[in-house]
């Protein structure tokens, strides 16, 4: 069952961010189950919140584990709290998305 997941994380600035999406190539190497990815900054750039749409927890699981966690690890970037994970109920995607896509 799909998921929605959100990440909020106080101490991984956007720098980290970016390093962590460069080593981890998600956009051109995407994750098994990962449907679509957003991130935003506080005015400070310190502070990410991650929203993500997942085939399934275990999908994201895997991904976390196995690339996400060993890259964070590498580059010494905090790992952030456990995320909140939401049955998805539905799911739009309209014309415009088009434009974000990878």
């Amino acid at each position: 069952m799909p998921v929605l997941v959100i990440f909020k994380a106080n101490n991984i600035t956007k720098q980290m961010y970016e390093t962590l999406k460069k080593e981890v190539d998600w956009e051109h190497n995407p994750p098994s189950g990962l449907i679509i990815h957003s991130s935003a900054f506080d005015e400070s750039g310190n502070s990410t919140n991650v929203a993500d749409v997942w085939n399934s927890e275990q999908d994201l699981n895997n991904f976390v584990s196995n690339r996400l966690i060993p890259a964070m690890q590498k580059h010494n970037i905090p790992i952030p709290p456990e995320p909140e994970i939401f049955q998805i109920h539905n799911i739009n995607a309209y014309a415009g998305i088009e434009k974000y896509r990878v």
